[in-house]
């Protein structure tokens, strides 16, 4: 199995900036997708960002896109979410997700909050 692990979030006023990181653990894995999912109160899980393990593309939903950077450290099996200019509407529960390939199955991670103040 995969345990994941986030750090980072917290208060931030709107315009502000915070970075996630998320370390996994446990079984060992090379071909994967790491994404950020974020769930508001009242509202669905919505996939915020992903990047490929393969050649490092990246896709991000088109509220975050500009503000948003979806980064990844292979070697320690980490990504991190760097989140720009906030907004209010970025307040969420953010959670960390890896899709392995090779046990075609995904892990999450307990979830780590970011309130944004206006």
């Amino acid at each position: 199995q995969v345990q994941l692990v986030e750090s980072g979030g917290g208060l931030v006023q709107a315009g502000g900036s915070l970075r996630l990181s998320c370390v996994a653990s446990g079984r060992t894995f090379s071909k994967s997708v790491m994404r950020w999912f974020r769930q508001a109160t009242g509202k669905e899980r919505e996939l915020v960002a992903s990047i490929s393990s393969r050649d490092g593309s990246t896709h991000y939903t088109d509220s975050v896109k500009g503000r948003f950077t979806i980064s990844r450290d292979n070697a320690k099996n980490t990504v991190f979410l760097q989140m720009d200019n906030l907004k209010s509407e970025d307040t969420a529960t953010y959670y960390c997700n890896v899709w392995v390939f090779d046990l075609g199955a995904d892990f999450w991670g307990q979830g780590t909050q970011v309130t944004v103040s206006s």
